[in-house]
């Protein structure tokens, strides 16, 4: 059985017209691609014709995927969420205790996650460290570089 997946309204919209994408644009290509390597005449060796289908493979397991993981995508209720404690769709605003740098962070599911943007995953270390804990905690997150230690100043939506 595949695991529930939480996702934002924004988040499943996002997998559904990948979904669409992937279905419509991306099939019909392929599918002229191994037209046209056929078209070129001995399919034994047409590395072409092999390339297109294996490409065609590849697109089917995606959208396999792609749709398993609709099929168990729940939409958070963010209306009803605790924000006393750092929860999935958090903002947290963090200071490192040791060089006083501070980094908000939205806690999103993997598939939601973009640094650039300040999105990062409920599963890297940061945001599991800070699950669950509340304004005034310190969490300690084990990074490459050792051990951080950082304090949670404020937690938003």
């Amino acid at each position: 059985m595949d695991k529930v997946k939480y996702y934002s309204e924004e988040g499943l919209e996002t997998l559904k017209t990948e979904l669409k994408q992937l279905e419509t644009v991306e099939r019909a290509k392929i599918s002229a691609s191994i037209a046209e390597a056929r078209d070129k005449g001995d399919l034994s060796e047409n590395a072409e014709y092999d390339a297109a289908k294996e490409a065609q493979g590849l697109l089917e397991v995606k959208i396999a995927k792609l749709r398993t993981l609709i099929a168990n995508a729940r939409i958070l209720d963010e209306s009803k969420l605790d924000f006393s404690k750092v929860l999935i769709y958090s903002v947290v605003k963090i200071r490192n205790i040791a060089n006083k740098t501070e980094m908000t962070y939205s806690l999103v599911p993997e598939s939601e996650a973009d640094l650039k943007s300040g999105k990062i995953s409920v599963d890297s270390p940061i945001a599991k460290a800070l699950l669950g804990k509340s304004v005034g905690n310190t969490v300690e997150v084990n990074a490459p570089a050792g051990i951080i230690h950082f304090e949670i100043l404020n937690i938003t939506r």
